[in-house]
């Protein structure tokens, strides 16, 4: 039976109630002691031999009461610790402050093939400056590669200090992953929008050809290269891709080219081995390729790749290895390629910019993705559903755009694509006033809206689209005084032209 007493704490006070299980000479298997609390935990106790202990422990100055519990506070916590232990599905192992392990969840024991409790992690690693590393930097050691049963895994370790005041060490906790399960972690941080298809917004032609397209190559497992002026959504095409692909189940990591010098470049993508240069992790670092192993790496802005890159990338691609930098291991890893650039990649070949190898690797498959101006009414839709994203961002009341904004949303140019029609968005969100957003809201934030309004007041989205329409395609028709020029010009079906143009009265001839 396990009891609770209760009692005002006192100098001798929990001496003087153990004393009286003592005396009735009851066998104790756990006693804890947090006053003003002790529990205790006493196997051969009664509910006879109990009703004469509570008379007898009330009698004790202090005494508050006594019950009967089901498990001691310190059981319980262990109990749960074990069963958190055990479900997760990555190795982890507790030491304390020696560097000797205390315990080790089944992940960690199935690795290692035994009860590692009471190794310490010189021996468990075989790596004696591994050891000595952690214990002199007191456990505060960046994310490093290390070497359990032949497996190379990534270790992460958490000090725990006894008390946050005096900040003594008490042990710390250690982590364990493979290389691919942070890739899918730093994928999964990046990654806050919808899973596949689903978050490419639109209804229009454009768009939806584009779907269509994609979903067919989403499933070759061959290199992809995507085209797209800056701001179209290339990223998301490309994650749309990977979501719909048999890789799905692992990691999608990008990386800019244009963003990081050259040899930072190098090694984010592949990696960098031990003592590779001053300052480089003892164990070395593994890559975005490595990371991302059995899933997909998407290289964006492909056409700012420095050549050496570029040679270093065509390696892989052709056999599927490479060498991290500084290395001289050969490392082979099953990863898809999907690239992206808003330049002209077929003239950069032309006048030697870009190596003519590397761009037949890379354009196996490829997509165009659309600029904004030529989506229609999918910038209305667009601009609704970023106005509920940055009213709920900034926590304010949800806005609405007016009728009026209408034509200025669908005459303005876009040279940024949606992700300036995204940002301006936001500034209007940010800078109105009124739960109601006019033109002169998206002024300030800076769009330009088109030269010709309507006259009249607008009364809803179709009437604002059809006006667009109308003006659009009698504005073009000078130009391109045929079905099939003005369908050519606008990306869309001759048939699809010529029922607008009856529906507007727009006489054309063929």
């Amino acid at each position: 039976m396990r009891i609770h007493v209760t009692f005002i704490d006192r100098v001798g006070i929990t001496q003087e109630v153990l004393a009286l299980l003592g005396s009735r000479n009851l066998n104790l298997d756990a006693v804890e002691m947090v006053p003003p609390n002790v529990y205790i935990d006493a196997p051969t106790l009664s509910a006879e031999v109990l009703d004469e202990l509570r008379d007898a422990l009330f009698k004790v100055r202090g005494v508050q009461a006594v019950t009967v519990v089901d498990i001691l506070p310190g059981q319980r916590r262990r109990l749960q610790l074990d069963a958190l232990l055990a479900a997760m599905s990555d190795p982890v192992l507790a030491v304390d402050g020696g560097g000797r392990v205390l315990l080790a969840n089944p992940a960690l024991i199935a690795l290692c093939g035994r009860e590692p409790e009471g190794e310490a992690l010189g021996e468990l690693f075989a790596d004696a400056d591994l050891h000595q590393a952690l214990l002199d930097q007191q456990f505060r050691l960046p994310l490093r590669e290390v070497t359990l049963n032949g497996q190379a895994l990534l270790l992460d370790a958490a000090p725990i200090s006894e008390t946050a005041e005096a900040g003594q060490l008490a042990g710390a906790l250690l982590t364990l992953y493979e290389p691919s399960r942070i890739g899918a972690r730093l994928a999964a941080l990046h990654h806050d929008h919808a899973e596949g298809f689903d978050s490419l917004l639109g209804d229009s032609l454009p768009i939806r050809t584009l779907k269509a397209r994609a979903q067919r190559v989403a499933t070759l497992d061959a290199p992809l290269l995507i085209h797209g002026e800056t701001g179209t959504g290339k990223e998301l095409v490309a994650r749309a891709c990977h979501a719909l692909s048999p890789r799905h189940g692992a990691p999608f990591l990008a990386l800019n080219c244009a963003a990081l010098p050259e040899s930072l470049a190098e090694s984010e993508l592949f990696g960098y081995a031990p003592g590779a240069f001053t300052g480089a992790q003892r164990g070395g670092k593994p890559g975005l390729l490595e990371l991302a192993n059995h899933g997909t790496v998407f290289l964006d802005e492909i056409g700012e790749m420095s050549p050496y890159l570029q040679a270093k990338l065509l390696r892989f691609l052709s056999d599927g290895t490479f060498r991290r930098v500084g290395g001289d291991r050969e490392e082979r890893v099953n990863v898809r390629i999907i690239s992206a650039t808003h330049r002209d990649l077929e003239r950069m070949v032309a006048e030697g910019e870009f190596r003519e190898d590397l761009f037949y690797r890379l354009n196996v498959l490829n997509l165009q993705v659309p600029p904004l101006r030529e989506r229609g009414q999918d910038i209305v839709l667009l601009a609704r559903h970023f106005m509920q994203q940055a009213c709920a961002q900034i926590q304010r009341t949800q806005c609405r755009l007016t009728p009026d904004t209408y034509p200025a949303l669908l005459g303005n140019r876009w040279p940024g694509n949606v992700r300036q029609l995204q940002n301006v968005i936001f500034r209007a969100a940010a800078i109105c006033e009124s739960n109601l957003v006019q033109v002169d809201d998206l002024d300030i934030a800076g769009t330009a809206v088109a030269q010709q309004q309507s006259g009249g007041e607008v009364i809803s989205l179709e009437a604002a689209v059809s006006a667009f329409e109308k003006e659009l395609l009698e504005r073009l028709y000078v130009s391109h005084p045929s079905t099939r020029q003005l369908a050519a010009r606008l990306h869309t079906s001759h048939s699809a032209i010529a029922t607008r143009l009856r529906k507007y009265g727009i006489k054309a001839t063929r």
